[in-house]
């Protein structure tokens, strides 16, 4: 196992996202470390109730910004984690090009921000980098099957070539890049509107509505709960030295989405129907996580079980649906810049 450094001085920390699902729950974790904590985000997705409570911390800095138009920041930065991208189908398709531009570009400038304060870099890559996977279980070492001219190619080309240009700077000596592959996860703060399964289902069986699924239903997925997440993404970045692979993170548990329903249909008591509609195109048939590479470089492995993890979120929904001024997060309907001029920030 390689070294985990931590030398308990306060660090300023860039988290890019980090008003999302996922980067809110890295922005508690830091600070609660004692970090100083610099959010940036354009809340195309994220939302500002994620990071509410913390506007007021005396070590947590917010920036409304887009990652593709980020030139530097005013003060030293010690490290940077990159998580500015939508995640969820729905989400990133909105705007395909934004989506591309925010992994090209946004991770390009984030990237190029490292070099300049001479910060390690972490980049949430995907899962989805290995497509519809001929191989199952997915190890790093395995380059997919990804169509790059499909629906989803937007995503899952995108961190593809996010990660192309992690490992170039890291080759030339001008980032301390690492990147990590995320499987599903899920919890508290997910968006109730953001297309996963999870949120999906555990909204539609609060609400009494029937239950849909994609496709038979006979599909697998492994979720990972956001809290085991947040300490991978934390172990990685903090590694010494850095290990120079991709390393996976996500729970190995493989669950049809059939057994996902039954499970939810128990802890949310309801006689909603099943309905089964057409799988989406390019959606993975199967999904599994190798974690060896996460266990052995880092000492990692998820510790909540899906049954303790989804009670949280389903209580998490139940009180968001109690709010209708939470319901629904604001997600942009077109693009707000049209194609030239996003092409262009880059230039």
């Amino acid at each position: 196992m390689l070294q985990r450094v931590h030398d308990g001085k306060t660090r300023t920390i860039l988290v890019a996202g980090g008003a999302g699902f996922v980067g809110s729950h890295l922005c508690d974790a830091l600070l609660l470390r004692g970090d100083r904590v610099i959010c940036v985000d354009s809340f195309l997705t994220g939302s500002r109730t994620n990071v509410r409570p913390l506007e007021n911390h005396p070590r947590f800095r917010l920036i409304e910004e887009d990652v593709c138009r980020l030139s530097d920041i005013d003060e030293p930065v010690h490290q940077i984690y990159n998580l500015a991208c939508a995640a969820s189908p729905p989400f990133y398709q909105a705007d395909p090009v934004h989506t591309m531009m925010t992994c090209v570009t946004g991770t390009g400038n984030l990237l190029a921000l490292a070099e300049r304060h001479k910060a390690s870099f972490l980049l949430a890559s995907t899962s989805e980098v290995y497509g519809d996977p001929e191989e199952h279980p997915q190890r790093e070492d395995y380059r997919g099957n990804v169509s790059c001219t499909g629906p989803r190619a937007c995503y899952d080309e995108g961190k593809r070539a996010a990660e192309a240009l992690c490992f170039d700077m890291l080759r030339a000596g001008r980032a301390d890049a690492r990147v990590v592959r995320i499987f599903n996860t899920y919890g508290p703060r997910m968006q109730p509107n953001d297309g996963r399964i999870i949120s999906n289902l555990l909204v539609q069986a609060l609400s009494g509505n029937p239950l849909t699924i994609y496709g038979s239903g006979e599909q697998t997925r492994s979720f990972c709960f956001v809290t085991d997440l947040v300490e991978g993404l934390m172990a990685l970045m903090d590694i010494d030295p850095n290990p120079g692979v991709p390393v996976n993170l996500g729970n190995p548990g493989e669950f049809t989405i059939n057994e996902l329903a039954t499970m939810i249909r128990a802890i949310v008591p309801s006689s909603s129907e099943i309905v089964f509609r057409p799988l989406p195109q390019d959606d993975p048939l199967r999904r599994r996580p190798d974690i060896g590479r996460a266990k052995d470089l880092l000492g990692w492995e998820p510790k909540v079980p899906l049954s303790q993890g989804l009670q949280q979120t389903a209580d998490y929904f139940a009180s968001v649906l109690a709010r209708p001024d939470l319901r629904k997060a604001p997600v942009r309907e077109k693009p707000r810049s049209g194609l030239t001029d996003t092409l262009q920030l880059g230039a």
